[in-house]
């Protein structure tokens, strides 16, 4: 701003040394606005003001006033200097008006330069702040004032508007700092305060890359970005004063320079707390891909880091491979000591597999006490990637072999690994799942607590395996299976009754036996639903022949698997059979194994009984074959043992068979059960039982199985 002689707006008072006095004095108190968006000189150049000047009495009679007195209080000048004009001071309002006596009165008093403000009631009634510079002059005839009025009304109210935006800005919650082109911090708000933890002060004149900046390149291209764009919004990471990590959603915009007072240009950076939002994405995220037990990737995990190497590796035309790993036995811990003890021992597994595998690698858990190992794809062959993970299984299996310190119990466990080679351009995800998958089973059959790679030709039994599985599904949906009936005759040779055999004929035709489907039933489960079918269908065949006299005697004997025998459901469904059917239950004979009946005895035991109150006999089938269940014959409710084939194939030859088939004979004959054969397939085995004491027969000496119409059709012909 000039120092030089000012002039009034209407270029006629003398004082030009008063008005220089205003401007000294409004810049000397420039913190009433902000002076780097307001210009004083523009002001005072366009604001009426009035140069004046009056003698020392109470109400202020101008002796002189300049014509800007008008457009400042509405009034003529004349007005005021007349011998009876206006005292300036009935203009002052009356509550400000005091504070202004008081303050003439103090400069008068000392001689001294004054300057205040206050409002004046014009003559149209309105309301304006005046600004007043004066002096108290020392004259012959005592103190007189002089000095300059100008409106202030329009700089208040600017005041104001930056007093309220600056307001604004500091209630604001998010942190909004100025920084110069030269990185140093101009203005920071209260938000920024809370946020990074220094005040104002202490930050102002600082760089804020040196102060704030957690990551360099970050805020390197920020700022570039800022200059070529004008701005740039992202997040960044800040550091606290007291050494924290704080992630914030950030906003630079570059202000431009103001051409009229050559403002520089600055960067107004508004940054937003996002931390807790990025914790709840941190644990969502550890949610959905890691295992909350052990802290390893879950499978879906491990199902995007398969794909993202098979990707990889179809690229680099490099292979890597994957493991299956399988604890041995791991139910007998969680029923012995406890899921707690289970959990323990999981976590301790997760720690050892991960030493046992490269930093580049990963450690997966599936579930329960599945976990899987990916070997990245790194190595220029199959039989290089197959070297590599053999080295990591024989670690994996090693690892485990030391006990486990579980609380205060020591425990041991195996592992069981299934190791397959993977390359991105022949495998698929799936395909390597159920490679590594199968030849952790080959490892399990070989004994446990070993490793094996996976094996085509033991793939193509599993993958066959699938099929059959899948075909006995088909057939329970479309009626494939059939029941055959193989008579059961006394010494007379007279029919007494039948064993329900299965079989399934195929689409083409073909008759398939029990030998080539059952051991898949019952490993997929499958036994339980054609259980059922049979059970349903061989009560409704009997029902069938106790509508008819002539075989309304016969007995039927059906086998039961030990799976489906043991389910909680087998009376109620079996007495559901029974109603559906209209069958009588006495004369209904259900085989059980030796197996089954060692396995359970207890819970077995109180089925038969249960079935026994209906009127249903039993029948020990293949006696011999399995365990001494001598002792548990007197304690169930049998009425029957059947002595297996597999005696009495060699029974006239071999000395040692002959001698069990007699003494099972004379057992069941101590006990009171009925005795009967299978296998009789010649006069000779016939008489030999017959000898012992044996007379009832099942075997192709009589007649093989036969559908439900022959078999009516013999029965009938053989009374």
């Amino acid at each position: 701003m000039s120092r030089g002689p000012l002039r009034v707006p209407d270029g006629t008072h003398p004082y030009d040394s008063t008005y220089a006095h205003v401007a000294d004095a409004h810049v000397a108190n420039a913190h009433v606005a902000d002076a780097q968006t307001l210009s004083l000189e523009l002001l005072l150049q366009n604001l009426p003001g009035a140069a004046y000047r009056c003698r020392n009495d109470d109400q202020w009679v101008l002796e002189f006033v300049s014509a800007g007195i008008e457009r400042l209080t509405g009034y003529p000048a004349s007005a005021f200097m007349a011998q009876h004009g206006i005292p300036f001071a009935d203009l002052i309002l009356p509550e400000d008006r005091a504070g202004v006596r008081r303050r003439v009165a103090q400069a008068l008093a000392r001689g001294k330069s004054f300057q205040m403000t206050y409002r004046i009631r014009c003559a149209d009634g309105s309301l304006k702040w005046v600004f007043e510079q004066g002096s108290a002059l020392p004259q012959a005839k005592g103190r007189i004032l002089e000095g300059f009025l100008f409106d202030y009304t329009p700089l208040h109210d600017a005041t104001l508007l930056v007093r309220e935006q600056a307001s604004y800005l500091q209630q604001a919650r998010d942190a909004i700092i100025a920084i110069e082109m030269d990185s140093r911090i101009s203005y920071w708000n209260n938000g920024a305060e809370r946020l990074y933890g220094w005040s104002a002060a202490e930050v102002r004149g600082k760089r804020f890359s040196d102060l704030l900046c957690g990551d360099p390149p970050a805020y390197q291209a920020a700022w570039e970005s800022t200059l070529a764009n004008g701005e740039w919004s992202g997040e960044l990471s800040h550091l606290r004063r007291d050494g924290v990590c704080v992630e914030t959603d950030t906003r630079w915009t570059l202000l431009a320079a103001d051409r009229e007072t050559d403002t520089p240009r600055k960067i107004l950076v508004i940054g937003t707390d996002i931390s807790e939002r990025k914790h709840n994405e941190a644990k969502i995220y550890r949610l959905a891909f890691f295992d909350a037990l052990t802290d390893l990737p879950n499978r879906a995990s491990l199902l995007d880091h398969l794909r993202r190497a098979l990707l990889g590796s179809a690229r680099s035309r490099k292979c890597g491979a994957l493991m299956f790993c399988d604890l041995d036995n791991f139910k007998y811990l969680n029923d012995s000591q406890g899921h707690a003890a289970g959990d323990m021992l999981l976590q301790a597994v997760a720690r050892r597999l991960e030493h046992c595998v490269r930093e580049a690698d990963m450690v997966a858990r599936l579930g329960g006490d599945e976990f899987v190992i990916l070997i990245q794809p790194v190595e220029d062959t199959r039989e290089g990637a197959a070297a590599q993970a053999e080295t990591v299984a024989a670690k994996v299996v090693a690892a485990m072999a030391a006990p486990f310190q579980l609380a205060e119990v020591m425990y041991t466990v195996s592992v069981s690994v299934g190791v397959t080679t993977l390359c991105g351009t022949v495998d698929t995800v799936e395909s390597t799942l159920r490679q590594a998958d199968a030849a952790m089973y080959q490892a399990k059959a070989c004994g446990r607590n070993t490793y094996r790679f996976h094996d085509p030709a033991v793939q193509a039994a599993w993958t066959a395996r699938a099929e059959l599985e899948g075909a006995m599904r088909r057939a329970l949906r479309h009626g494939e299976f059939v029941l055959h009936y193989q008579p059961q005759l006394d010494r007379s040779s007279r029919v007494i009754g039948a064993e329900a055999l299965l079989r399934w004929r195929l689409p083409d035709g073909r008759l398939l036996y029990p030998a080539e489907f059952i051991g898949a039933a019952e490993e997929s489960g499958l036994i339980i639903e054609i259980g059922r079918w049979v059970l349903r269908t061989a009560c409704a065949e009997l029902a069938h022949w106790q509508r008819h006299p002539d075989m309304a005697g016969l007995t039927l004997s059906v086998n039961v698997s030990a799976n489906q025998f043991t389910e909680a459901d087998f009376v109620p469904m079996l007495q559901g059979i029974f109603e559906e059917t209209g069958v009588q239950p006495a004369s209904l004979k259900l085989e059980l194994t030796e197996s089954l009946v060692v396995s359970d005895f207890t819970q077995t035991a109180r089925t038969m009984a249960l079935l026994k109150q209906r009127g249903i006999s039993f029948s020990l089938d293949d006696f011999g074959t399995g365990y001494s269940s001598l002792a548990y014959l007197r304690k169930l409710p049998l009425d029957q043992l059947k002595i297996d084939q597999s005696f009495m194939r060699d029974v006239l030859t071999d000395q040692n068979d002959a001698s069990i088939v007699r003494s099972i004979i004379a057992l069941g004959d101590s006990l009171g059960l009925q005795v009967i054969a299978e296998g009789v397939e010649t006069p000779g085995q016939r008489q030999f039982l017959s000898d012992a004491g044996c007379f009832i027969y099942q075997g192709f000496l009589y007649q093989h199985a036969l559908s439900a119409e022959h078999f009516t059709q013999y029965a009938r012909s053989a009374h």
